[in-house]
């Protein structure tokens, strides 16, 4: 019999930031769009401008060098596009 996934679990819940953001070989069209909307709404001094995405992650774990290898794993499985992305862990 499986056990019930506990909302309350004992172990600690640790937190991490994923910072996913293109290559810089990789073109970035939708940033492209961004920075010219903004240099023509008087944003002149606006030089470049890169998409990229976040992420939050709570992760139920008492060591947190454990914690942040199973993030990693996330990323590297379905978070992030290892061919045209790049990505950064930080704890919070």
């Amino acid at each position: 019999m499986l056990k019930p996934l506990l909302l309350n679990s004992k172990k600690n819940k640790l937190k991490f930031a994923v910072t996913v953001t293109l290559k810089k070989d990789v073109l970035d069209p939708q940033g492209k769009v961004v920075q010219q909307t903004l240099r023509n709404m008087g944003m002149i001094t606006l030089k470049n401008l890169r998409q990229g995405k976040y992420f939050e992650v709570d992760v139920n774990e008492d060591n947190e060098e454990t914690a942040k290898n199973k993030v990693d794993e996330m990323c590297k499985k379905l978070l992030v596009n290892l061919i045209i992305e790049d990505f950064t862990i930080s704890k919070l």
